[in-house]
């Protein structure tokens, strides 16, 4: 599960490092900083802590987990955003994920938690500091393989345009074969800075060609299957499970193994890797053993994705957090 967005309590999360949203000094400090050091203990922070300060903002250092249930804590100092132009603020917050994901991987670490750094007392706007973040971590894993979460307390900051959050709502109430849902919250306005791409209705006919080819076989064992999909999309694997959300390993079991089968999240999350369409994502599903259902939520949400042609698996992943679906990838 390289990316996942998940509300929690960040002192509780059972991974190899969490951050620490700390300040130069690498004191304790209040919100997270503070309950990172009382969950830690705080008199053992404080004195690992101590010979490595102060630090410049956008760096980070590491010092051990001891009480918690990380094995070690990441301390990344964000800019206090009142300090700095807008513009200088955001190349710092980008520098302190990116210090402390590089320090991650150096320590040969395989996840890590973040808070939304500097989105409390240091005034960083919520929905800005978290399209820093989710930048920075997707330009990682662009390079990198590793586990990372972002634990946020509330779901409401995922969400900040109302009238593009409505068409999924209206979508999902027409579509979904039960009672209509309330969302989970009222949402401030602004969600995603782009506008749904248009659908794309001509193809280069040689490579629908192969598609359709691909396609017909049902047959074959799905690892088979979806390597002549990939191919037929001129993809790259690396570019495929990435794009999917997925982690190396899980795909290379996928890929290697005749007879394995996939989840079925596992098995969407690869056709919105591929871009696959409605049609080409029901035959995928197929080959799993799955179908896409109106009698769920979940499923309804990826039909409207699909549908739009829009297949950013993070932006999807936002409104599966929203709706409490489980997301999309392994």
């Amino acid at each position: 599960m390289p990316f996942y967005i998940v509300q929690n309590d960040i002192t509780l999360m059972e991974v190899d490092a969490i951050v620490n949203a700390a300040n130069r000094e690498l004191l304790m400090g209040g919100g997270v900083c503070g309950a990172i050091f009382k969950a830690a203990g705080a008199r053992k922070l404080t004195e690992a802590c101590a010979p490595l300060g102060p630090i410049d903002t956008g760096q980070a250092v590491i010092t051990p987990g001891f009480n918690l249930a990380a094995k070690y804590v990441i301390h990344a100092v964000g800019p206090i955003y009142s300090l700095y132009s807008p513009d200088t603020s955001q190349n710092l917050l980008y520098a302190a994920y990116t210090s402390a994901l590089t320090l991650c991987r150096d320590k040969g670490l395989e996840s890590i938690a973040f808070p939304l750094i500097s989105s409390g007392i240091y005034g960083y706007p919520e929905d800005q500091a978290l399209k820093v973040a989710k930048k920075a971590i997707h330009d990682f894993l662009s390079q990198y393989d590793l586990d990372v979460y972002l634990v946020l307390l509330s779901k409401a900051i995922i969400f900040r345009n109302q009238s593009w959050l409505n068409k999924v709502k209206n979508f999902v109430e027409t579509r979904f074969q039960r009672k209509p849902l309330a969302f989970p919250y009222q949402a401030p306005p602004d969600i995603l800075s782009q506008a749904i791409p248009k659908p794309i209705i001509a193809r280069e006919s040689q490579k629908q060609d192969k598609i359709q080819e691909a396609l017909k076989n049902l047959d074959e064992p799905f690892s088979s299957f979806l390597l002549r999909l990939i191919d037929s999309k001129g993809k790259t694997d690396v570019e495929v499970y990435k794009r999917a959300n997925i982690d190396r390993k899980l795909f290379s079991k996928i890929r290697s193994i005749p007879n394995y089968i996939p989840s079925k999240r596992t098995t969407l999350a690869l056709a919105i890797a591929l871009e696959l369409n409605l049609s080409e994502t029901e035959i995928l599903l197929k080959k799993a053993g799955y179908a896409l259902s109106h009698s769920q939520v979940f499923d309804v949400i990826i039909e409207y994705f699909i549908i739009n042609r829009h297949y950013d698996i993070y932006d999807i992943n936002d409104v599966l957090f929203s709706y409490d679906q489980a997301l999309l990838g392994s």
